[in-house]
């Protein structure tokens, strides 16, 4: 029904169950998903994240029969300075992630682009550095476990929120395996330009949310803001991007008894531009 590399995040249907999301994304037609597991954004992954918590979400995503391009998680402020004792359990908390990501066939795990501010805990460079080198050594704990490790970037509500910022991070993992998540909605929202966040970023992106967005606003469905989806994704082929897509509605202009429909409009419109 909808384009082969195009899924839906679960996020789309954070207001209901795990149980209840895949269902409905199952029955719209998606092959594909994201899982979200973000705090405070998305609660289908539990933040404490033990065996039993990693084996029962495991068991229910592979018994959907869907396919999980990504987990959607998050281990902490990556511009934080921690001691010793926080160090060790963030660790903890992204071999739990890695180890559900590697369970479902996931090819990679999403960490986000730094802390939920865009002030600095120490200074810019220092915070970049601190952020990129935290991805990097995930990056190689990941490989461990058979899968990657993606960072979205830019994110407008995240340190790295902007296109100077996302492309000071880029350089720092330019090179490493780490790959980049590019969001329209950020994008737009940010208030930069869809056609200069690809000049700077071609061949460096792994894989593509899409939402609408206006500046300043991220919460809005397909259609409804001034992402130029027709252009950005030509100019994604254009570049020659191989990846897949995900539709992430965490829109907060339908109500929740609408979303199921405009999910499926959206695809249907992505689709058609495919």
């Amino acid at each position: 029904m909808f384009h082969s590399s195009l899924g839906c995040s679960s996020i789309s249907f954070r207001h209901q169950d795990l149980g209840a999301a895949l269902r409905t994304i199952k029955e719209l037609g998606f092959e594909e998903i994201d899982l979200g597991a973000l705090p405070g954004v998305c609660d289908h992954v539990p933040h404490e994240l033990d065996k039993a918590a990693v084996a029962a979400v495991s068991a229910q995503v592979n018994a959907s029969g869907l396919r999980v391009r990504s987990v959607n998680g998050d281990i902490g402020d990556l511009n934080a300075v921690l001691d010793d004792d926080a160090q060790a359990a963030r660790q903890r908390h992204l071999d739990a992630l890695l180890t559900l990501t590697s369970n479902i066939g996931a090819k990679a795990l999403v960490l986000p682009c730094g802390a939920l501010t865009h002030e600095s805990v120490r200074s810019e460079r220092e915070d970049l550095d601190l952020i990129a080198a935290q991805l990097l050594g995930a990056g190689q704990r990941a490989a461990k476990f058979g899968v990657e490790l993606w960072t979205e970037s830019l994110h407008f509500l995240r340190f790295c929120w902007n296109l100077e910022r996302a492309g000071l991070l880029a350089d720092r993992l330019a090179g490493s395996g780490v790959g980049i998540v590019m969001d329209f909605s950020h994008i737009v929202a940010s208030g930069e330009d869809i056609q200069d966040y690809l000049d700077f970023h071609a061949g460096r992106i792994s894989h593509v949310h899409l939402r609408d967005a206006v500046p300043g606003n991220i919460n809005l469905s397909i259609g409804n803001g001034q992402a130029d989806f027709a252009g950005g994704l030509e100019r994604l082929a254009a570049q020659g991007y191989a990846g897949h897509f995900s539709l992430e509605l965490e829109t907060r202009d339908v109500t929740n008894d609408e979303r199921p429909a405009a999910a499926a409009k959206a695809a249907s419109f992505i689709t058609d531009l495919l």
